[in-house]
């Protein structure tokens, strides 16, 4: 029963961390289309809850943490282990690789700016955020395909027998 409702839990958090990056690949269009004055208001405003100290950060380290030990809890489950090792690689590419390799860059200089002092390179550190945050999308729907997948072939060997 235990790794039922840890494997629910894991699923609701991952989830939710999907459903973060996918609200950002949803703004990805129009941001583009924007002036600079207007995605550093946007970017120092609508973002404080999606990461520290909001429930964003505790939802996006909660979900690689929670199918991290996921993955040790169903080491045992030969097919499910890989499905679910497969998922959390996906989530660990996601966070902590690209977040801070390609995001938390453009974060630093984007919250020292401000509508009258843009940065040179504004445009660039735009691109950079918006795609890393679509391609951080794809890694959370794979990972949360994975995991999922990783419960749908995870049948009990008592009941491969009687279906």
């Amino acid at each position: 029963m235990f790794l039922k409702i840890w494997r629910l839990i894991t699923l609701i958090i991952v989830a939710l961390f999907m459903g973060l990056e996918f609200a950002h690949a949803l703004e990805l269009p129009p941001k583009m289309q924007y002036d600079g004055a207007l995605y550093v208001t946007i970017q120092n405003s609508l973002y404080r809850y999606f990461g520290a100290p909001g429930p964003g950060a505790f939802i996006t380290v909660g979900a690689v943490l929670c199918a991290i030990a996921l993955t040790i809890l169903v080491r045992k489950h030969r097919v499910a282990f890989w499905w679910t090792l497969a998922g959390t690689l996906c989530l660990a590419i996601a966070f902590p690789l690209i977040y801070f390799l390609r995001i938390e860059p453009v974060n630093v200089v984007i919250e020292q700016a401000n509508t009258t002092s843009l940065p040179i390179n504004w445009q660039q550190l735009r691109n950079q955020w918006e795609y890393a945050h679509a391609t951080n999308f794809i890694c959370s729907l794979a990972g949360f395909s994975a995991l999922l997948i990783s419960v749908l072939v995870d049948v009990p060997e008592y009941k491969k027998h009687h279906l």
